[in-house]
């Protein structure tokens, strides 16, 4: 990097001390952290001469600090907004376009630990390992043949969005246990469902033959509401359902009434479209589900991952280097407009 000093703000950002230091070291960068819980008017000030902003997720942000095109409009320097991990819901990716600033995600730095969260849930639920438990605190003499559960080994699974994380569980569930593994994601090629050795299918189709039904897709508005009360009709009564994507996605009543009236046979839901759920929430009185507190993505490796995936794409973005994981490429022509006005250099061209 050259030329003036570029200003990136953030929220309470991952530390990973590594990946910090790599950015905190440098002369022509300096690194701005704010408090969400600190004076708006003063963070304001922060992102009116801001050049970057690593945004937190949606469960720790509040608004107004969603960059969006008010954002947009506040901050006239802002370059480039980064999510903190493979979503990207926090960002307004549309708006980013308009206003010639880069939108990118981390996608990839968490797919080993979401893509091990998902497997967790189908052992769980297929060996009733939860249930099991509630019932021998409750129950005295219990018959253990009350509680028989299924092995996942040759059963079939059916995945939305074959992405990082949906590639990545497709490989380890069909090594490591035989399944046959469905997929259905619109924007990939079909060159891509044969690298994963996925069989491509139409969503129905997916969740009429599926033993297990797991998200794996961004939340967008192709998305919103895919999943509803017709959908989980479809699927089999000995069939669970797996999210680790996003709330919003899947219809949150109609899974509480697929699941009362034991059209499926239970769920492991790691998303809610409120975060964290209240303790009374309809799903979480269900013996056959399993919940966390959105926390498939964030181990401590997960985490490390994503921290230094970002700050990569920062070096890059600041030196003038198309990021990894850009999500709008169409941006690139206002941004480099931008940037040269800015820092009085051109970015390369966008390959």
């Amino acid at each position: 990097m050259r030329g003036p000093v570029r200003r990136l703000v953030y929220f309470g950002w991952m530390d990973d001390a590594t990946a910090m230091d790599a950015l905190g070291g440098r002369e022509d960068l300096t690194l701005i952290r704010l408090a969400l819980a600190g004076d708006d008017r003063l963070s304001w000030t922060e992102f009116s001469a801001a050049h970057g902003y690593q945004s937190s997720s949606r469960t720790e942000l509040r608004e107004p600090w969603f960059a969006d095109a008010g954002m947009f409009a506040r901050a006239p320097a802002l370059l480039a907004v980064c999510s903190s991990g493979a979503g990207y819901d926090t960002i307004d990716v549309d708006a980013a376009t308009r206003a010639g600033v880069l939108a990118c995600n981390q996608a990839g730095a968490n797919r080993e630990a979401v893509a091990e969260h998902v497997i967790g849930y189908m052992l769980a639920l297929s060996k009733r390992i939860a249930q099991s438990h509630r019932l021998m605190i409750r129950t005295t003499n219990l018959d253990r043949f009350n509680v028989k559960g299924n092995d996942i080994h040759g059963k079939t699974l059916g995945i939305v969005g074959l992405g990082h994380v949906g590639a990545h569980l497709a490989s380890i569930c069909r090594k490591a246990f035989g399944m046959t593994v469905l997929a259905y994601d619109p924007y990939i090629d079909q060159h891509q469902y044969s690298r994963c050795e996925a069989q491509s299918t139409s969503l129905e189709e997916l969740l009429v033959r599926s033993d297990f039904v797991s998200l794996n897709c961004a939340l967008t508005p192709e998305t919103r509401g895919m999943i509803g009360a017709r959908q989980f009709a479809l699927m089999k009564p000995t069939a669970y359902f797996v999210t680790t994507a996003r709330g919003g996605i899947h219809d949150e009543t109609a899974l509480a009434e697929a699941l009362a009236s034991g059209r499926i046979a239970g769920a492991g839901l790691d998303v809610f479209e409120q975060e964290p759920p209240a303790p009374d929430h309809p799903l979480l009185a269900f013996d056959n589900v399993l919940a966390s507190p959105h926390t498939a993505g964030i181990t401590a490796e997960a985490l490390a991952n994503a921290t230094r995936s970002a700050t990569d794409q920062w070096l890059d973005i600041f030196a003038g280097r198309a990021p990894r994981c850009l999500l709008n490429p169409e941006a690139w022509p206002g941004y480099s407009e931008r940037f040269e006005h800015l820092f009085g250099v051109r970015p390369q061209p966008l390959a």
